[in-house]
């Protein structure tokens, strides 16, 4: 108790310090000559729901940052860009929308350089969008290709006596295998090889575009890597073998120009005059696994509670001032329930006002389905999308506890009481009720794409069976209508809404900014302490790992179906 009180005080204590320095602070100004440096720096959230992010500096995050590009493209003080590309985000949908910005911001011929350290193939296609790359001489271009991994349990669960008993509707529904298989299947194989491939091409292309190579070029030059730096730039890869401090005088930024930080820029980026009267368009985010509820950062990692979302689209709908509505999705899926949900208030929505889908790295399974509702959807050609199917069950742990010397005996009324039980597997009667409502679900799954891709359930079911897409492929299937980013769907929602493209709009966030009031209420005690600390000492892609992990394992104890993407991760 008296840890906990100590703690507390602590806490208090430093919010209150916070807030006094967030109150009486001056924000750091703009040199008339200053070069904007881009240090991206692992994942980019879509939107901060930590109250503290905002305490001590803007947050940075997809927006935010393509914004401030957009900003320095005009902004006479900003001289040029040095992007600083230490870690690109995970996947690719993030990775192609930063390097749309910047390919923007070259085009106002101020100088964009890349300055490279050690670049693996995401660092690199960013850094291919500069006009000058620049490899430090110790560095090395690990530009090698594409590989995609696959986590299988079934071995680690058959050792300590547990048996995953899972079902699934669509022969590409891999989120089972998991747990299931000890590795891939041949749909499964098949599937991601696909994805593989196609975000291989699109990489190559990226690349020969951006170095003005041929795609035949960038395959074969791959095949060498990883290249040191006398390679990589005798073969037409980098530009320049530099430090730091060398960069300045072949670059165009100027031998001792001016530092600017991203975070520091954020806080007095010029924005667009926008009159109070000038029309509205809303984006609503939904980020993360989607659960009943408030949503909020769970056992699921970031999750999008249904009820909380449904309240933001409600009063979009409600709000007259508000003439068009961009809906960004960044989801895996979840609960159908909850998708369900969402889905229904999104056509309720679409039936006032124009509906825009954004995509981000992932709209998937559940994903997708709240994206069915938009007039159009706008994917990048790196999006992982489709999985338009579902799988339920449950994991019996009985064995696992014989193991440990205990045991597990029930009592109960009524025939399917102990259908999920965590001591046997289902028996016919169980998985044929189970397999009927999961029919149920796909069938209307299925029908709802139909429905709102003007296709037919019998031409959806084809390419549905829980395969997953990428944007570009999806394009191609009819499952998506545009390839692009946040800004490509905002100009679409602007026109559909009948405003001119040339006329300035204001754009309302959901959820909404949090405040500083929200931070000190969100205080936590201790055991949230210990939380943090311990996801801090996992590197990004083991708590990756662990979160895909944790999702089906939590969400399936309540026995609901769900609409959850398979997971893989690529390096």
């Amino acid at each position: 108790m008296v840890v906990f009180l100590l703690v507390s005080a602590v806490l208090v204590s430093a919010a209150l310090v916070a807030f006094s320095w967030v109150a009486f602070r001056r924000p750091p100004g703009v040199p008339d000559k200053g070069v904007l440096v881009l240090s991206v720096q692992g994942d980019l959230e879509e939107i901060s729901i930590n109250p503290f992010d905002s305490l001590f500096s803007e947050p940075v995050t997809v927006r935010s940052l393509t914004e401030a590009l957009r900003a320095a493209k005009t902004d006479p003080r900003i001289t040029g860009v040095l992007l600083k590309p230490v870690q690109a985000p995970a996947l690719w949908g993030k990775v192609q929308e930063l390097r749309e910005a910047l390919l923007d911001f070259k085009s106002s011929g101020k100088p964009l350089v890349a300055l490279l350290e050690f670049a693996g193939d995401r660092e690199y296609v960013l850094a291919s969008a500069a006009s000058r790359v620049v490899l430090v001489p110790p560095g090395q271009l690990n530009l090698t290709g594409l590989a995609s991994y696959q986590v299988f349990l079934r071995g680690t669960f058959d050792k300590i006596g547990a048996q995953p008993d899972l079902l699934h509707i669509g022969e590409y529904k891999t989120a089972v295998n998991t747990f299931t298989e000890t590795g891939f299947t041949p749909a499964h194989r098949e599937m991601t090889e696909s994805l593989n491939h196609d975000a291989f091409e699109q990489l190559i292309g990226a690349v020969a575009a951006s170095r003005k190579k041929s795609v035949e070029d960038v395959r074969g030059l791959i095949d060498q890597g990883p290249m040191l730096p006398d390679a990589a730039l005798r073969n037409g890869l980098v530009d320049d073998v530099a430090y730091f401090d060398e960069i300045g005088k072949t670059s165009g930024l100027g031998d001792r120009f001016t530092e600017l930080p991203l975070e520091q820029y954020l806080t007095v980026v010029p924005a667009t005059r926008v009159s109070l009267s000038a029309p509205r368009v809303a984006v609503i985010y939904a980020i993360g696994t989607i659960v009943s509820g408030n949503g909020g950062t769970g056992a699921t990692g970031t999750e999008v509670g249904s009820d909380k979302l449904t309240e933001y689209i409600r009063d979009v709908r409600n709000d007259d001032s508000i003439k068009a509505v961009v809906l960004r999705v960044d989801s895996p899926g979840g609960s159908t329930v909850a998708s369900d949900v969402i889905w229904r208030e999104l056509m309720l929505l679409r039936a006032r006002k124009p509906l825009v889908v954004s995509m981000s790295d992932l709209a998937a399974s559940g994903g997708y389905y709240i994206a069915m509702p938009g007039h159009v959807i706008v994917a990048q050609p790196g999006t992982l999308t489709g999985s338009i199917g579902i799988f339920s069950g449950k994991f019996v742990t009985g064995g696992t506890y014989n193991k440990l010397g205990m045991n597990i005996e029930a009592v109960s009324e009524g025939k399917y009481a102990e259908m999920y039980s965590p001591n046997r597997v289902f028996n016919d009667a169980e998985r044929a009720k189970i397999e009927e409502q999961m029919q149920a679900f796909y069938d209307q799954f299925v029908e709802k794409v139909a429905e709102s891709r003007s296709s037919t359930p019998e031409k959806i079911d084809a390419i549905a069976q829980g395969r997953v897409w990428t944007g570009r492929q999806a394009r191609e299937r009819g499952l998506v209508d545009e390839l692009g980013g946040l800004p490509r769907a905002l100009a679409i929602a602007q026109q559909r809404a009948g405003i001119g493209k040339d006329v300035a709009v204001q754009v309302v966030t959901y959820p909404p900014k949090p405040s500083v009031l929200d931070a000190l209420t969100s205080l936590g005690g201790a055991q949230g302490m210990r939380a943090s600390l311990a996801e801090a000492l996992l590197s990004q892609q083991d708590r990756e790992t662990l979160a895909a992990v944790r999702r089906p394992l939590h969400m399936l104890r309540r026995g609901e179906s769900l609409a959850l993407l398979p997971w893989v991760f690529a390096r």
